[in-house]
């Protein structure tokens, strides 16, 4: 188990997936249905956490020419993760490029709810990590 702790005092529980490290940063979002990858190389994202409010990420892999890009984003924040990618270019999961590039992951977020709390205070921050602290709120998932 793993938490997505936002600025707020709420909580969201998910499933980690990518590197096993904490991270915090500001929190924004990405609307786009195609294109994740991307999104995680934009040095206009770098240090943020991207809520992708798709709800199925990672269904076309990581293809051989983007693997050894530096992933520029502090921490992904998906619904859910395709584990089985099912295309002809694509040569790793997203799970496992984001743990070569030390980048973590929670899955199992309702991040189309996350996204309207981001429109309501887009200066929110947050951090994935392992620990709930007690004084914490809790969210809404579908986890």
């Amino acid at each position: 188990m793993a938490y997505l702790v936002l600025s707020n005092g709420m909580a969201f529980p998910g499933r980690r997936f990518g590197a096993n490290a904490d991270a915090t940063g500001p929190l924004i979002y990405s609307t786009g249905v195609v294109g994740y990858a991307e999104t995680l190389l934009n040095p206009h994202n770098a240090g943020k956490i991207i809520v992708q409010s798709f709800p199925l990420i990672g269904n076309v892999g990581i293809d051989a020419e983007r693997r050894h890009d530096s992933i520029s984003v502090a921490g992904y924040v998906i619904r859910e993760l395709c584990e089985e990618p099912n295309h002809f270019l694509c040569d790793l999961t997203l799970d496992a490029w984001l743990k070569e590039q030390g980048i973590p992951g929670i899955a199992g977020i309702d991040t189309r709810h996350l996204v309207h709390l981001l429109k309501e205070d887009p200066t929110l921050t947050a951090t994935i990590t392992d620990t709930l602290p007690n004084s914490i709120m809790g969210g809404n998932s579908n986890a």
